[in-house]
């Protein structure tokens, strides 16, 4: 009797010894669709420039980003929100109508650029407490609809080349970046910008207008920047220009295209001798003149897709908090990223989204890399579950 248990517990002990080494060494498939790409743990996926109609399959649910720019997606409506980690969403250039619904709401960035969304409802952002910059650009939006006091992160707003007629009302109050460039714009509000008291950074130069009602910037405390070129300015008409006029050579910010004036930058202009419609032009890129005196380090090198024969990297004036990133890779990845905003001047031809990280490795060609293992050191207490799970073993054998 006693040299049967002897049989019996021998194998029994064995496996349980096995089971607990493959525990302590971390043997763990991490699943890559064999599609894309991916990187960090399997927490940066890059999907972008494949062709989907439809949402990869055995995507992680806690990635942390996701590429899905360059491709033919209609419809992702729900299919996105159980990714409760992720950061970045970069769906640009797609065939999408609108915002995909149910949008996982940890969302800090999202980049919906290039496609064919016609308006923002105010449930398509009404629960992203979290999400700091918002990119709609080339699109067909004529409208969109913020709900007072939402988007309370939301520091840039990228509207640019789309289809509006007037400045959006209730924009969020802590903005810090809007750009509304190459539009239809013709008017602005009275009191539609009275709330943005952080707005630093604001771009409406190529749009529709003649002149602006008096005062509408008086309440832009924190502006730093503010380009006004390729507008047709009614310069002959005295009495509605001359208040504009006056506020850009009292205010301490930058004016770029300057109304009526043949030189781009206020305070450094002469007045245009023609007493007809106008409309002033660059000789420098705004951006690359603000972002060289900005004295902010240079953000990791995001490029997302987008209109890029008039677009450039915007460095954003606030770092990300990274208190739910795990390591140092997350850390870089989402401290201070990218955000594009349109430039009159030319950059090279459209690329989807990459990240450039030391710790990113290169794909080999001619191998997918769909399964990975990884190795993970053992803490006193996984050492500690993984004895109760052996002695659980050795009973049932």
């Amino acid at each position: 009797m006693k040299r049967i248990r002897m049989a019996n517990t021998t194998p029994a002990s064995m496996v349980a010894s096995l089971l607990l080494l493959l525990l302590c060494a971390g043997y763990v498939p991490a699943i890559c669709p064999p599609m894309c790409s991916c990187g960090r743990g399997h927490r940066v996926v890059d999907c972008s420039a494949r062709g989907l109609s439809l949402l990869p399959d055995s995507l992680q649910h806690n990635i942390h980003f996701l590429n899905l720019s360059h491709n033919r997606l209609q419809d992702l409506d729900g299919l996105l929100g159980h990714f409760g980690h992720l950061r970045t969403l970069d769906i640009s250039h797609n065939r999408l109508m609108h915002l995909p619904d149910g949008l996982p709401r940890a969302l800090w960035d999202i980049h919906a650029s290039a496609n064919d969304i016609r308006q923002l409802v105010k449930n398509d952002t009404a629960y992203h407490w979290n999400l700091q910059a918002l990119d709609l650009s080339n699109n067909q939006l004529e409208r969109v609809v913020f709900i007072n006091n939402t988007l309370p992160s939301l520091r840039a707003l990228n509207l640019s080349h789309n289809k509006f007629w007037t400045v959006p009302t209730n924009m969020p109050h802590n903005l810090e970046i809007v750009d509304l460039s190459h539009n239809f714009l013709l008017q602005i509000l009275p009191g539609s910008l009275d709330r943005l008291h952080q707005l630093s950074r604001f771009y409406l130069h190529a749009n529709r207008f003649a002149s602006v009602s008096e005062g509408v910037f008086n309440r832009l405390e924190s502006l730093q920047l503010l380009t006004l070129g390729d507008n047709p300015w009614a310069c002959e008409d005295e009495e509605n220009m001359t208040h504009l006029l006056n506020w850009v050579h009292q205010t301490p910010a930058k004016v770029l295209g300057c109304p009526c004036y043949v030189r781009p930058t206020c305070g450094e202009a002469h007045l245009a001798t023609s007493r007809t419609w106008h409309s002033a032009s660059y000789t420098e890129p705004p951006l690359g003149t603000d972002t060289r005196d900005s004295g902010h380090e240079p953000p990791i090198q995001v490029v997302t897709s987008v209109y890029l024969s008039k677009s450039a990297l915007l460095n954003l004036p606030y770092n990300r908090s990274t208190g739910n990133a795990t390591g140092a890779g997350e850390q870089a990845l989402t401290k201070g990223g990218g955000f594009l905003t349109s430039t009159p001047h030319t950059l090279s031809t459209q690329s989807s989204t990459t990240i450039r990280t030391r710790s990113t490795k290169k794909a080999i060609p001619g191998k997918a890399r769909s399964i990975s293992i990884q190795m993970h050191t053992c803490s006193p207490h996984t050492v500690a579950l993984n004895l109760l799970c052996t002695a659980i073993m050795i009973n049932i054998f």
